[in-house]
């Protein structure tokens, strides 16, 4: 028992002695800010982000010529997200009034001049989609209709139109849309078991309905794009351990795994001028970053293995989880949001012809030096067979 009393009152004094003699306060580490949500102009010059240095998340500019950031948003409310037009004609953005959850949609002129309401109904709740190529409608899904449902819409930006592409009484969400804009790919919640949702493919014109992933038990399929109006790639772990890439021949239904990694996908992206693929899986709790070809991705090539001498892989600052995946229009420029132990969350950008990677951004760290933040160490193990016990202690059989 004393033993105990003299370990307790080491560890409290241990402790004590590290609290008080540390010179940074607790609101210091809570000021520390962070920026994330990257988007690039279409002329790739300019990149849109989300920071909360005022003290909500707010949207800010960056001239890449000169990198110099502007604030272009200064409301109460946190902005919960901002895309910018692939024809580079304006932003899209939303935020929640009082954090309702009840996101409304504005757009934003490209240099941050005007900005004009897309949604003023605050009883619904709005969850975006995408812009098409085009820059002239937002695609979203809405509880308009019936507050326990969620039906896919499409928008004009310019005379706010809206047309109700989609109507079905669940959880609808729209995973991708085709460039021409002839086709969307659903998705929709499982309403028996937990992480658990379905593809769908719509047509817009007639509004017809495809299930394309029948499946038995619990399984998830996202991270969808379109390679043509006749191919998608997404992640799945149906009949899988792991959240692997795949690529399904929307005619046939034949899905071909690109990527058999032991480890989750966690994110992809493509490039607006449809050559090059991002995506990042998580291996040990920390991202790895590849970027690959999309001729990578050609028909001919049906093994797990596909992508295993085509992708290259990103070089990243530290053991940390990358996020946000943006391509620049070119498919020259790949911008995220990494952060770590040791770096708070900002933005970077990978030159994929020089293969160079630079940090954009550089949130305040409150004053307090890098080298103060430590990194985790991954330690592994194997879990011991045969254990047995004798005398109430336990010991491996190799010990008896």
């Amino acid at each position: 028992m004393i033993t105990k009393k003299i370990l307790f009152l080491f560890i409290l004094c241990a402790l004590s002695s590290a609290v008080f003699g540390q010179q940074y306060s607790i609101q210091q580490y809570l000021n520390i800010r962070s920026a994330s949500s990257p988007t690039l102009s279409a002329d790739g010059k300019r990149l849109a982000y989300l920071t909360n240095v005022s003290g909500t998340s707010q949207i800010w500019m960056i001239d890449l010529s000169n990198g110099v950031p502007k604030q272009m948003t200064n409301y109460d409310d946190n902005i919960g997200f901002v895309e910018w037009s692939p024809a580079g004609n304006g932003i899209v953005f939303g935020k929640a009034r009082g954090g309702d959850e009840n996101t409304q949609f504005f757009w934003m002129a490209s240099d941050g001049s005007t900005t004009q309401e897309l949604t003023n109904n605050p009883k619904v709740r709005h969850n975006f989609g995408e812009i098409s190529v085009d820059g002239t409608k937002i695609y979203y899904s809405s509880n308009k209709r019936d507050k326990n449902f969620f039906d896919v819409y499409s928008m004009e930006v310019a005379t706010g139109k809206e047309e109700l592409v989609f109507q079905q009484d669940g959880s609808n969400s729209v995973a991708a849309v085709s460039k021409d804009g002839s086709k969307l790919i659903v998705s929709r919640s499982g309403t028996e078991l937990s992480l658990d949702n379905n593809l769908y493919l719509i047509d817009a014109k007639t509004k017809k309905e495809t299930l394309l992933t029948a499946h038995e038990g619990s399984a998830q399929f996202g991270d969808v794009h379109f390679l043509s109006n006749k191919e998608i790639v997404f992640g799945t772990n149906d009949k899988r351990e792991f959240l692997n890439l795949m690529r399904m021949d929307l005619t046939t239904r034949q899905i071909n795994p690109l990527d058999n990694s032991a480890w989750d996908l966690d994110a992809s992206e493509i490039s607006g001028d449809g050559k090059m693929f991002a995506y990042t899986i998580n291996r040990d709790g920390f991202s790895e970053l590849y970027v690959v070809p999309l001729g990578a991705f050609s028909s001919k090539m049906n093994d797990a293995t596909v992508l295993g001498s085509n992708k290259q892989s990103v070089r990243l600052p530290a053991q940390g989880i990358v996020g946000g995946l943006e391509f620049s229009k070119d498919g020259n420029t790949l911008a995220f949001t990494f952060n770590s132990a040791k770096y708070n969350s900002d933005i970077w950008l990978y030159d994929l012809r020089s293969k160079q990677l630079t940090q954009t951004t550089k949130s305040s760290r409150s004053d307090i030096p890098q080298d103060l933040f430590v990194e985790p160490q991954l330690i592994k193990f194997k879990v011991l067979t045969g254990v047995r016990f004798r005398h109430g202690f336990m010991f491996p059989n190799f010990l008896k």
